[in-house]
């Protein structure tokens, strides 16, 4: 049986936030009391997954997931956004990724990930979907999955043409092989600095991209959170959209609806600038919704926000 076609797979990790809500960052040996607690669905690849989808892509998820509760509320919130499955391995007596989150009043958070059973994804599992991954139009992922299995991903990817973007979150190294096969790196400031070795405080983001170019990506694409992005290719006067002021609730995966949606707008067919434009405004907007999908946006919202 044939693959269903698709315009985006995704390379996802999926894990349960368990959000605790709290004045200001805890300090070490200190408890404090926590305003909220929630159970929400998030891991950065399946929040970029829902992102993409809402923008209007057809998209696919290569994952692992435990045979738990959190394995199923994965599976049931793919199903209602409209995300094929197929490709999803569910890991009989293995636990599901969890992230503990805490959420301070400015709106900005901390995250601790254990992956779980989504550290077991590798090239087997690559190698089951390839008709998915060579028939796509974008194929991301970021770092939260094992990076053999993106790499591999990603080759097959290259050679069916579709497009390869990588949100390097959590910041690690990645593998010399693995840089030539990224069209579109998409990390926030302090990914970018500590990818390119340069101090998180340097103010100087175009030095750090331009060492990250030199590597292999053919773009770096820098989330800038309310300053909004700046865009970096190689023989390329850079480019930069501003940020848009809106309330905020919280900004949990405000950079991974950036991921989707910019991977649901190259999908479309549209240029990188007016793709990282769109992805801006749909970042902006993920940020007025509580927990890392409840305020992601769908196509009309975005329209609407570029149009204003």
């Amino acid at each position: 049986m044939n693959a269903p076609v698709v315009d985006v797979v995704c390379i996802a990790s999926f894990n349960a936030d368990l959000v605790s809500r709290v004045p200001r960052p805890v300090a070490r040996g200190e408890t404090v009391l926590a305003q909220r607690f929630e159970v929400l669905p998030g891991g950065k690849g399946s929040n970029a997954a829902v992102a993409c989808a809402r923008q209007g892509a057809r998209v696919a998820v290569l994952a692992r997931l435990g045979s738990d509760d959190f394995g199923r509320m994965a599976l049931e919130l793919w199903a209602r956004e409209g995300i094929e499955t197929g490709a999803v391995d569910v890991a009989a007596g293995e636990r599901s990724g969890v992230a503990q989150i805490w959420v301070y009043d400015d709106g900005d958070n901390s995250i601790a990930v254990a992956p779980g059973a989504g550290e077991g994804l590798a090239a087997p599992h690559v190698q089951a979907a390839a008709s998915r991954l060579s028939a796509a139009r974008v194929v991301m992922a970021s770092c939260e999955v094992p990076l053999a299995a993106t790499e591999a991903a990603f080759g097959l990817a290259r050679a069916g043409g579709a497009t390869t973007l990588l949100n390097p979150a959590p910041a690690r190294p990645l593998p010399e092989t693995l840089w030539s096969l990224i069209d579109v790196l998409t990390p926030n400031a302090s990914e970018l600095h500590a990818l390119a070795g340069t101090p998180e405080s340097d103010d100087d983001i175009a030095a750090a991209a331009e060492a990250l170019l030199a590597r292999g990506p053919r773009a770096v694409l820098v989330t800038l959170g309310g300053q909004g992005c700046a865009l970096f290719r190689a023989g390329q006067a850079p480019l930069a959209w501003p940020g848009h002021a809106v309330p905020v609730a919280d900004t949990i995966g405000a950079g991974d609806t950036f991921t989707g949606a910019l991977a649901a707008a190259l999908a479309r067919g549209e240029p990188l600038e007016q793709a990282a434009r769109w992805a801006n405004a749909a970042a902006a907007l993920s940020v007025t919704g509580a927990g890392a999908i409840g305020g992601m946006p769908g196509l009309d919202a975005v329209a609407a926000m570029l149009r204003a």
